[in-house]
């Protein structure tokens, strides 16, 4: 896929621009067991891409959701300084090549949270959108459409790198453009204009006009 036009980029985290999973499947499993959830409960609940708050609604009853939230969240940001955070392929070198203005990340996780991560991996966004600044999570459009509007964007000229299912649904229902990532899903699930590896596979070239893009798939 090459995209001529000027476009803004506007990226997912986890699964996208790093990977926490060792990070993640540490603190849940022990956040499990700390809320007697059975093993099988756990295993049927999908971690990847969505709110902590709606994995914990699945797995609690209501009166516990707000508190089962905070642990988790606390448990998650002091893990971050354990290790198994890690960037993906790609994305130092695609993210030194972007002008500020052009890039976000959009994320399920809380703003501090994402922060924390991406601190760990060395990356400075100029914009995060995360689940603190949203009322609907992905698969809804609302995190992606919020960013294409701080970045005052027209969102059919953005473009959503997302290595879930609910994510990509959300850059589609936004109307944006939608690469897809095989880091944590298999390329049979993923649904987009266009699948690659990792970001390795994308170049852009900036030019007076604005960000042009090039993805392999």
């Amino acid at each position: 896929m090459k995209i001529e036009a000027p476009v803004t980029l506007l990226f997912d985290n986890d699964g996208t621009l790093l990977s926490s999973m060792e990070s993640v499947l540490r603190c849940w499993s022990a956040w499990a067991r700390e809320f007697g959830i059975s093993a099988e409960d756990f295993a049927a609940v999908e971690l990847h891409g969505r709110p902590a708050a709606e994995i914990v609604a699945d797995l609690l009853p209501p009166e516990r959701v707000a508190e089962a939230v905070a642990r988790i969240a606390e448990m998650e940001i002091e893990d971050v300084a354990h290790g198994g955070v890690v960037p993906l392929p790609g994305t130092a070198e695609l993210l030194a090549s972007l002008p500020a203005g052009s890039w976000a990340v959009v994320t399920s996780a809380t703003r501090e949270l994402a922060e924390a991560r991406l601190r760990a991996v060395g990356i400075e966004a100029p914009l995060v959108i995360a689940a603190d600044d949203i009322t609907r999570g992905k698969p809804d459009p609302e995190p992606y459409l919020l960013a294409a509007g701080k970045l005052g964007a027209d969102p059919a000229r953005c473009v959503v790198f997302e290595d879930a299912p609910a994510g990509l649904e959300a850059g589609r229902r936004a109307g944006m453009w939608t690469v897809a990532l095989v880091t944590t899903h298999a390329r049979e699930e993923l649904r987009a204009d266009v699948v690659v590896e990792n970001l390795s596979a994308v170049s852009a070239q900036v030019t007076a006009a604005g960000v042009t893009l090039t993805a392999a798939g």
